[in-house]
């Protein structure tokens, strides 16, 4: 296992100027891991229209697990399902996981997502296709975007390119390699014409949660037990909390809907 904030050997660079949004690399990743495209591992994130007629934009951007330093999940993990390697690669094992999802409530880029239709559920998040990294391949949506958009390589030569794209290209793109320094630093780094939470990008800490995770996981037994049975609390206080929301709006709904059929 890696040590927490040690770089990792590879990073991807997604250049959100270069997506056209063909999601082949959606295709290539339900085809790699055998699942169906509404299962991969890679979604994608938009801006939607903006502008005025005719200076219309639109940018589109594959989104995929952040890999990072410091994993928020891998610290929440009770079970050590998610593991960070030697490597850098957040990997995931389905025959330790007990399905408790407190990496979904850890994660700052709300990456992982779960199976619940499936009779033997998992965490879904991308694992960098690290078989074929091992093979000397490149991850599968890296190797088949047709425009550069997803690059891949040595970490350390991903985030020289990002900044030097940036330097090179004044205007074109904002100021930010996204991922350098977010939630401790992470693998895959994004550069964009466009501010990232117009993207949908969530803002992330430079400090990684993983470090106060780490205070109540790694501490004794005992605290490590009360804290799971404490953010089970939480997790069904904040369950209820939502459905009971759910039910009042609906409630008003057929209030509001039995009031309009009166009126006429």
């Amino acid at each position: 296992m890696s040590e927490h904030g040690s770089t990792p050997r590879y990073g991807f660079l997604i250049d959100a100027s270069l997506c056209i949004d063909c999601r082949t690399c959606m295709v290539s990743c339900s085809v790699e891991n055998k699942v169906p495209m509404d299962n991969t591992r890679i979604w994608i994130e938009e801006t939607g229209v903006t502008g005025t007629f005719p200076n219309l934009e639109r940018y589109t951007v594959p989104y995929h697990c952040m890999h990072c330093k410091d994993p928020s999940c891998v610290s929440a993990c009770t079970v050590a399902a998610l593991t960070r390697n030697e490597e850098g690669v957040v990997v995931y094992d389905p025959d330790v996981c007990i399905g408790c999802r407190y990496c979904m409530y850890a994660c700052p880029f709300e990456v992982p997502n779960y199976e619940y239709d499936e009779r033997f559920p998992e965490v879904i998040k991308c694992d960098m296709c690290y078989d074929r990294l091992q093979e000397g391949q490149q991850p599968a949506c890296a190797q088949t975007c047709p425009t550069g958009a997803i690059k891949f390589g040595n970490y350390e030569d991903m985030l020289a390119l990002a900044h030097k794209m940036i330097k090179d290209n004044p205007g074109k793109y904002i100021d930010h390699v996204y991922g350098e320094h977010e939630n401790g630093g992470t693998a895959t780094l994004y550069i964009s014409p466009v501010p990232f939470e117009e993207l949908g990008f969530p803002p992330a800490a430079s400090i990684s949660p993983a470090v106060s995770n780490r205070l109540v996981t790694e501490g004794t037994p005992t605290v490590a037990g009360a804290a799971a049975v404490g953010l089970t609390g939480i997790y069904l206080t904040i369950k209820h909390a939502k459905e009971e929301a759910e039910e009042e709006r609906q409630a008003e709904a057929a209030e509001k809907a039995e009031a309009a059929m009166e009126e006429k």
